[in-house]
């Protein structure tokens, strides 16, 4: 069962982990979900990096505990709808990466292929680990993996 705009804003819960509602998009709500993200990101990208790491750690475990309790309330594991997951997962791909939209619209195509590809441990993680943690944890993942493509290929950039 997929909630109605009135039902999440009416449910903190189900409004945080629905992205604010970008998760209520009829086709690819976890693509929603990351574009939402992307605003966000720019005023975390100001931040410290000690700051940006803390801010990921608390939306983490904010995370874990939002998914499990929106999953629990819909009777759906991993409902295709929270996308509080991929905020977290691209906010991780971007963190310290250089800034500029091509940056940002870079590390969005990253994090989409990886989190939609699944390579292992991803697709083990994606498979093996429920709850709350399970929902978090492929992103997470996923988000690692698009990161350090993204770092390499900032590197190449600037050695070369």
């Amino acid at each position: 069962m997929t909630p109605t705009f009135s039902q999440l804003i009416r449910s903190p819960v189900l409004f945080l982990a629905f992205g604010f509602g970008s998760g209520l998009a009829k086709k690819a709500p976890g693509t929603f979900g990351t574009l939402a993200a992307v605003p966000l990101w720019y005023g975390l990208q100001f931040l410290s990096p000690l700051a940006y790491m803390a801010v990921i750690v608390i939306t983490f475990a904010l995370g874990c505990y939002l998914c499990g309790a929106a999953s629990t309330k819909l009777g759906v594991h991993d409902h295709g709808g929270i996308v509080w997951d991929e905020f977290v997962g691209y906010w991780i791909t971007m963190f310290m990466a250089p800034a500029g939209w091509l940056w940002a619209l870079y590390g969005f195509v990253l994090f989409r292929i990886f989190d939609i590809a699944k390579p292992q441990p991803i697709g083990w993680a994606d498979r093996k680990v429920h709850g709350g943690l399970g929902i978090m944890l492929d992103d997470i993942l996923a988000g690692i993996y698009a990161a350090l493509v993204l770092q390499g290929t900032a590197y190449l950039i600037s050695h070369f």
